[in-house]
């Protein structure tokens, strides 16, 4: 009797580790179900909320969050975080607008414009954490200031109004291809190049690993100061398309394009299963949660709910998801030291 139960003791360490692991890598199938229930719910007081045109106005909006989101998981991922992505969407949007006012460039030439800004960003806040060693929280609080200053001085009270902007230029934000936004492909196709990248390439790899265990990375040979570099700059190089899709979207810009963002993009990573302690997530999972997040902020307006509420949920969600992935770890950590015991 007594061997019996030590047997089934040691069966069920392994088999808890897979559950509470399977429990932190498939968050983004909870969220997909959350939102079947909430949108049961909220349609039963507003029934356009299952709408295709609603679902479609809110997939696209989303898809600009989830597109920095994407860059964003990559950098939480290697256990660092950019608060500075709204401030490189705002002085992109900015300067893509007064460039298409001012010159009258096209519209594959402003893409490139903002796609540049985003990366330099983004190599800025690399160099500055991995090269110079300055913690990423502090870092990128920094250069957010920075860049929303800049955007500040160069824009001044101007603001570029919609007439301003090349003929044809926005027409991706309310184009569809066989009834799925432009938008929302655009966000797919990033999502799919980017996990296809972590998954299937030595330096995806490299990123997990990282993140994982920095100095299991660090005997392993794996160059973890480029692996940070290059995760930020892509992180950038993807603010640089939100903030060119931004344009696309709300046409006319001033200096205070996505002021405010960063939380949204942040709760959005993390609500969608990327582990704030660095190591695991996934991309999809991220996208998930910015979509996650855009429904319940359109829920909020049709019940007639202010949208001050938004931020509170932000805030609950980020303390939530956290407290969450901190159990799931040391329960994971627990069951690992049980195991290694017996």
């Amino acid at each position: 009797m007594a061997e019996a139960g030590r047997i089934a003791t040691m069966d069920a360490g392994p088999a808890r580790r897979r559950w509470l692991t399977a429990i932190g890598r498939q968050r983004e199938l909870s969220l997909v179900a959350i939102m079947f229930v909430l949108g049961a719910g909220v349609s039963m007081i507003a029934p356009q909320f299952l709408s295709i045109s609603n679902f479609s106005q809110v997939a696209t909006l989303a898809s600009i969050v989830a597109v920095v989101a994407v860059g964003e998981a990559i950098v939480v991922i290697t256990r660092g975080i950019d608060l500075s992505v709204e401030a490189i969407i705002g002085l992109v949007a900015y300067s893509v607008a007064r460039t298409l006012e001012l010159h009258a460039l096209d519209p594959a030439g402003a893409i490139a414009l903002g796609l540049g800004i985003g990366l330099v960003l983004g190599m800025v806040n690399g160099f500055i954490v991995a090269v110079l060693k300055v913690p990423a929280i502090v870092a990128t609080l920094g250069t957010l200031s920075i860049f929303r200053g800049i955007d500040y001085v160069i824009a001044g009270p101007h603001q570029v109004p919609l007439a301003g902007l090349t003929r044809g230029f926005t027409d991706p934000a309310r184009s569809d291809v066989f009834g799925i936004p432009v938008f929302v492909l655009i966000t797919i196709g990033v999502v799919v190049v980017g996990s296809l990248f972590l998954r299937s390439t030595r330096f995806g790899r490299q990123v997990y690993a990282v993140g994982s265990n920095p100095e299991a990375a660090a005997i392993m040979g794996i160059p973890s100061r480029q692996v940070v570099f290059v995760a930020f700059t892509l992180c950038g190089l993807l603010a640089g398309l939100a903030g060119v899709m931004w344009v696309m979207e709300f046409g006319t810009i001033n200096g205070t394009a996505a002021t405010g963002a960063v939380l949204g993009i942040v709760a959005a990573v993390v609500v969608g299963g990327v582990n704030t302690f660095g190591g695991s997530g996934t991309l999809a999972g991220a996208a998930i949660g910015a979509l996650f997040l855009g429904f319940i902020a359109n829920a909020l307006i049709l019940v007639g709910l202010s949208q001050f509420w938004l931020q509170a949920i932000y805030g609950v969600v980020i303390l939530t998801a956290i407290s969450g992935d901190s159990v799931i770890r040391r329960s994971i950590q627990r069951a690992n030291t049980r195991s290694g015991a017996r």
